[in-house]
This record gives structure tokens, C-alpha cells and sequence, in this order.
């Protein structure tokens, strides 16, 4: 009897976790690669750079300091790019980009950076 009542307490709480992490895979989209639409910024100036300057200068002088991150100007979120998205974003700097990747909370695990329009 106590044996029985050990087992199905290990069930329902084995289920109960499963369940739990399968909701929070859902949750966070992981594991499935979007594309995501913005402009490559820098992690100083983010959605709005500094005034007298293009934004191509100026993302690429403030990226010395800082890091490239993908500016969603519409949604007004900043996402930071992965050791990957890094390298290929300075050729892309302050320009209108198409980003194809994994989202991992609020970072991009960058498969491809493309120009958009």
C-alpha cells in the first residue's frame, strides 16, 4: 500500500513538471527560429541615435564601446544579438535588416542577417 502510494506521487509530480516545461517552452517560442525585422543599432544609443550623426557613424562608432543589438523601432524593443549575430551585423550597421534566428528571452541566437526594405 505505501509502496503504491510512493509511486503515484512520483507520477503526478514527474507529470506536473513535464507539464510545466513544456508550457514554459511555449512561453519563450525556443526552439523554433523567427525572423525578426529592425534596424542594427548599438547597445548605448539602442532605438534613437545621437543627433548631427548618421546612424551607419554612429552605430559603428558607439558598437566599439558597446555591442549591436536589432532595434525594433515599431515595437520599441531591443534585442541583443548573440557572439554570431555580432560579427555579422557590423556590415549592417544602422541599416533596415531581417534577422533570422532563435529568441532566448531578449537575445537572438542569429542564424542569417539579410538587408530588408
Amino acid at each position: 500500500m505505501k509502496t503504491r502510494w510512493i509511486q503515484i506521487l512520483a507520477m503526478t509530480l514527474l507529470l506536473s513538471v513535464s507539464m510545466s516545461a513544456m508550457a514554459q517552452k511555449a512561453k519563450t517560442g525556443k526552439g523554433r527560429e523567427r525572423t525578426l525585422v529592425g534596424f542594427i543599432s548599438d547597445s548605448s544609443c539602442g532605438l534613437q541615435h545621437m543627433a548631427g550623426m548618421d546612424d551607419e557613424s554612429c552605430t559603428l562608432m558607439c558598437a566599439k564601446n558597446g555591442k549591436f543589438v536589432l532595434a525594433d523601432r515599431a515595437r520599441k524593443i531591443v534585442y541583443d544579438l548573440d557572439q554570431n549575430g555580432q560579427q555579422k551585423a557590423r556590415d549592417f550597421a544602422g541599416k533596415k535588416v531581417r534577422i533570422k534566428g532563435r529568441l532566448a528571452g531578449k537575445t537572438i541566437r542569429v542564424t542569417s542577417i539579410e538587408a530588408a526594405s
